[in-house]
């Protein structure tokens, strides 16, 4: 049996969407603060969720390790993107997981039920990376930061955003395994044949001959004995 291009989808973009979360969260660069007061105009601040990082521009002078003077990673927003991401990396890994077990590449026919469960553990992992970068982006421009600079969303936050979106198309087409499921349930089970079932050389498969050709050849030998002889005569 073929796969369903459904878990096809699901297994394609799943492990995208890991890729580009697990990036987006190891990688410092949420916001970026640029054009702050008493500082070159090439300076560029970038705030991660573990990190912060300075870099100038010009000469790609790149120091990370920045103190966090304003408190930046004691903010509501950034805690929770820090709990919630890992715990979505971590999901989204068991889902696959379970995914690979119900997609079945070395079995006849795939396990629905696994991979409708895989579906909806991958639908969770993308909301769990998808709600800290809608909360990050809500709160971007209120987080603390330097006086006069320019804040704009980082590459890392983009990236949260496209790996939680693949997350969850992905985990979407695994979960309609589901209805394989109840169209197998629905679907009426017919008894086993006893003729298939029976070996070739089995006597309920032989050959039945309609007519009893041995009794008829009795009858007539009984019909014959009752007639008189010349004997008789």
């Amino acid at each position: 049996m073929r796969t369903p291009t459904a878990m096809i989808v699901g297994m394609v973009l799943c492990p995208c969407g890991l890729l580009l979360t697990f990036t987006g969260t190891v990688a410092p660069n949420w916001r970026q603060v640029s054009h702050m007061s008493n500082q070159p105009v090439d300076f560029v601040l970038e705030q991660g969720i573990w990190d912060i990082c300075r870099e100038l521009q010009s000469s790609h002078d790149r120091l990370c390790g920045q103190a966090d003077e304003l408190g930046y990673f004691e903010q509501v927003p950034v805690r929770v993107a820090q709990g919630m991401m890992p715990t979505s990396l971590a999901l989204t890994l068991l889902g696959l997981m379970v995914a690979a077990l119900g997609v079945r590449c070395w079995q006849k026919e795939p396990r629905h039920l696994l991979a409708g469960v895989a579906g909806l553990m991958l639908l969770l992992s993308g909301l769990l990376s998808l709600v800290p970068a809608s909360w990050y982006t809500h709160e971007l421009w209120a987080l603390p930061a330097p006086d006069g600079g320019t804040l704009v969303a980082g590459y890392s936050l983009v990236l949260s955003y496209l790996g939680s979106c693949l997350e969850i198309l992905g985990g979407l087409a695994l979960a309609l395994s589901f209805h394989h499921c109840c169209k197998e349930c629905r679907a009426p089970k017919l008894p086993p044949s006893s003729s298939l079932d029976a070996g070739p050389w089995s006597t309920s498969s032989a050959y039945c001959n309609p007519w009893n050709v041995l009794g008829d050849e009795q009858d007539r030998k009984d019909q014959r004995s009752t007639l008189p002889c010349d004997s008789d005569l």
